[in-house]
């Protein structure tokens, strides 16, 4: 009996131990079970937290508003499965809501962004009659901030679907779920507002409901892209502002001397040409060299702003086009000068014709000074003709056209018992400038325009990527050679881009057609002058030859000829 209770006992044992063993066996399934759900769970917020940071920092780091727009309601449309999403931006006014982006799926339509189709739907007013309009759901949820959920917008209340519906009905959709959430900035402004719509089932693909847990996350999403869209939208406020002063001190220098203006615009054109050219040249000069976006936008600020300087230099010097001119042409006033002269003379000769008759001497004698007179006349006329002459730039000059100008200036009239001259000395200097209109003198004046550009625009504020704006502008009269100015810097120190934008300077300079001061000069003459430059290490013989080769002188003449076709046609 003992023995056999013992075996009953030892199998009521094993039972237990099997049962325990049974125990442990499903309790660790159920806990291998549930660790893999955590880890799947986890794994999986994981994978959304690296996804929202990675469309956080998307949107943080786009610039080009259209793209960040277009990525508001895609990345949206990802985190919450939606089908379609519409964005809204409220207008500068705050009065309407204005469709930027529309995107549906199904449908495989993509408007606004970088699509380049416009969105032709009405803009959503925020007010009617004077009052909030709560009626339109977007327009509700501008005006309150609040989050609106609706499962089925068919069976909604409280709100006007007609718009949706009516989209429906033109494109054979079937508009249900909408998840609509406003855009808050830094500031807690509303800016915007993100309509979602059709959030589909990820395993069915059947439309359903936006779940409770999207509106967080949705509303996370629309204020990082708030704040992204606000503060791109603000680094191109400050763009605009920027070139907005640009043109402004454009309109001053066109104010004060229109051909500046056209000179600037045309500068810039041929500036941006050659280093276009550069960036597509296989040269070996340029083929390691490729100037990026943010260069590029360097040398056409610094082509825009390289007379800014002209803004101090006086109208009669930027605009000489007689060598008598100051704040108005002074062979006016000797002309009247000479007439003075004219009758000084004449009046002497009947105060001695006068006397001579009271003498009673003869007629002979009396007609040889009438004979002096007429001969004084007329030397007085012919010193006269070689001063307008002499006045206009371009006319050759010779060593004994000089000499009768200095001749000329040594001889005086009396007026008033004061000796004065013909000319003065200043007038002497004016009119013996041989090149162009300008004294050494005045040319110093021009020459500072450079030095003051440099000065004007060291005191912007420019931002990191434009920092070399005002060396490359003020830099464009510095030669090779060492002789320019303002600096007087040689080959090893002048940028290439001032390089550039000198070399553009020069050619618009020898052909322009606008110069009051000069007749325009034919492009087979500009182009020898130019390579004489290069040879003398005046201008940068690798950018001249490029400038050569790739003809970019027929084209910046083909693009004005076309600018002012277009000119023309609008003013018409």
């Amino acid at each position: 009996m003992a023995f056999s209770s013992e075996i009953g006992n030892e199998s009521i044992n094993s039972t237990s131990q099997i049962d325990k063993l049974s125990h442990d066996k499903k309790l660790n399934k159920l806990l291998t079970s549930v660790l893999s759900e955590v880890k799947l769970y986890a794994e999986e917020q994981i994978a959304h937290i690296k996804q929202d940071a990675k469309i956080g920092l998307a949107l943080s780091s786009e610039k080009n508003i259209d793209k960040l727009l277009e990525m508001i309601v895609t990345d949206a449309r990802k985190m919450t499965n939606a089908d379609a999403g519409t964005l809204y931006i409220i207008d500068k006014e705050n009065k309407y809501l204005c469709f930027t982006i529309l995107q549906n799926d199904t449908l495989n339509v993509k408007i606004g962004g970088t699509s380049g189709i416009k969105i032709n739907l009405p803009s959503v007013p925020l007010f009617v009659d004077g009052k909030h309009n709560h009626s339109n759901v977007s327009s509700y949820v501008a005006i309150t901030g609040e989050i609106v959920n609706i499962p089925d917008v068919y069976e909604a209340e409280g709100f006007d679907f007609t718009g949706p519906m009516k989209y429906d009905r033109s494109t054979g959709y079937r508009s249900k779920s909408m998840l609509v959430i406003p855009l808050r900035n830094h500031e807690n402004d509303i800016i915007g507002v993100l309509q979602l719509l059709n959030s589909k089932d990820p395993l069915t693909g059947e439309v359903i409901a936006f779940p409770d847990e999207y509106n967080d996350e949705a509303a996370s999403l629309a204020s990082q892209a708030a704040v992204a869209l606000t503060n791109t939208q603000l680094i191109k406020d400050l763009k605009d502002l920027f070139y907005s002063f640009i043109k402004t001190i454009a309109a001053a220098i066109d104010e004060k001397s229109p051909y500046t203006w056209g000179h600037i615009n045309r500068v810039v054109d041929i500036s941006m040409m050659i280093a276009e050219a550069i960036n597509s040249s296989n040269n070996k000069q340029f083929c390691n060299l490729q100037f990026d976006e943010n260069e590029m936008e360097e040398i056409r600020i610094a082509a825009w702003m390289h007379d800014v300087g002209k803004i101090t230099t006086p109208e009669y010097v930027i605009d000489k086009s007689t060598k008598l001119q100051t704040v108005f042409d002074r062979i006016n006033l000797l002309e009247t000068r000479f007439n003075l002269i004219a009758k000084i003379i004449e009046n002497e000769h009947l105060k001695n014709k006068m006397k001579n008759l009271k003498n009673n001497k003869n007629e002979k004698k009396i007609a040889l000074h009438d004979s002096e007179l007429n001969e004084k006349i007329k030397t007085l006329n012919r010193d006269f003709d070689l001063i307008k002459l002499s006045n206009t730039p371009g006319e050759f000059l010779s060593e004994y056209d000089l000499t009768r100008l200095k001749e000329i200036a040594g001889k005086t009239y009396l007026l008033n018992n004061k000796k004065h001259p013909y000319i003065t000395q200043d007038e002497l200097e004016n009119l013996t400038v041989l090149h162009g209109s300008i004294t050494a003198k005045e040319r110093k004046i021009i020459e500072n325009h450079a030095a003051v550009t440099y000065k004007i625009l060291s005191q912007l504020p420019f931002p990191r990527k434009l920092v070399k704006v005002p060396e490359y502008a003020s830099c464009h009269h510095e030669k090779l050679d060492g002789s320019g100015y303002p600096r007087a810097l040689t080959e090893e120190d002048l940028p290439l881009q001032s390089r550039i934008i000198g070399i553009a300077d020069i050619f618009e300079a020898l052909t322009a057609k606008d110069r009051p001061y000069k007749k325009p000069m034919k492009l087979k003459q500009a182009l020898n002058i130019m390579s004489d430059m290069k040879k003398n290490k005046i201008i940068d013989p690798d950018i001249y030859d490029l400038f050569i080769e790739e003809k970019l002188y027929e084209k910046f003449f083909h693009k004005q000829a076309t600018k002012n076709i277009a000119s023309k046609i609008y003013k018409n």
